[in-house]
């Protein structure tokens, strides 16, 4: 992911990483001799030795003065100014040293995605980035304030964390003109699709409900985050009720016309 940066020297490309721990178990079993998906937590406590055993190897592994790119002896490194890290935790076991030399930033651009309890304590500690998406405006409010709240408490500028919230926009010179485009979008959806799409974000498999039963809290071992926020911002229609119904047209709404553009929040 090349992001462009600015500086006062003008624009430079910095390599961003998007860290997710995957949600999927059809994928977990493709990168784990077939295990299948470690539970939520467990994921987010991998992904954090993880993350420390990248930061060893950028900014502890290579000395700022060991490339020599010496053309007269031939001498591209000096490999006494390059260090193994001999990284020994409860997941990962990695002796290094790192393979190439570090970029000028020594660490990428952190992005991260997902809103759990433990996503937030992740994003809060190393992401610059924030991919965020929910149910209503107040729920994106939440989840910012939780994770400003949570930097302050790691010693990091809560401000200095840029926050990308998705939505799909609706256009129309009216009101109504926009609800009709609304309704003509839905019909092109497909309700079955639409909660199969639900029972892989969430894990959730809704066919055992009944069509105008509610949805109940569920525990996730996928994004624990949508379910969470989908129980507490109750459907406007329905009574208030989230069925099989009222999911499906919410998802068709969401992702008929695309997943929507990504809005860069400046504060």
């Amino acid at each position: 992911m090349p992001l462009v940066t600015r500086s006062a020297n003008g624009p430079f490309v910095r390599i961003g990483w998007n860290v997710v721990t995957g949600y999927l178990d059809s994928a977990a079993r493709n990168l784990t001799n077939g295990n299948g998906q470690a539970e939520h937590d467990d994921r987010y406590a991998m992904c954090e030795e993880y993350m420390e055993v990248m930061y060893q190897l950028w900014n502890s592994s290579w000395r700022d003065d060991a490339v020599k790119l010496d053309t007269k002896t031939g001498i591209y490194t000096d490999p006494s100014l390059v260090r193994e890290i001999n990284h020994k935790g409860k997941y990962f076991e990695v002796p290094g040293p790192h393979i190439c030399q570090p970029s000028p930033q020594r660490t990428p651009v952190i992005m991260q995605a997902g809103t759990s309890r433990a996503g937030k304590a992740f994003a809060a500690k190393h992401a610059e980035g924030i991919f965020v998406s929910a149910h209503s405006p107040a729920g994106v409010a939440k989840s910012i304030a939780d994770i400003r709240a949570q930097a302050v408490e790691n010693g990091r500028d809560p401000k200095s964390i840029r926050v990308l919230a998705k939505f799909c926009p609706i256009l129309g010179r009216t009101q109504a003109e926009a609800d009709a485009k609304y309704a003509d979008y839905i019909k092109y959806g497909d309700y079955d699709g639409a909660l199969a799409l639900f029972g892989g974000w969430t894990g959730v498999d809704m066919a055992p409900y009944g069509e105008d039963e509610e949805l109940r809290y569920v525990d996730s071992n996928a994004i624990k985050s949508y379910i969470e926020s989908l129980i507490k911002n109750a459907p406007n229609v329905n009574g208030g009720k989230w069925t099989q119904r009222t999911l499906a047209e919410h998802i068709m709404g969401k992702c008929c016309v695309s997943s929507g553009p990504l809005l860069l929040y400046p504060c």
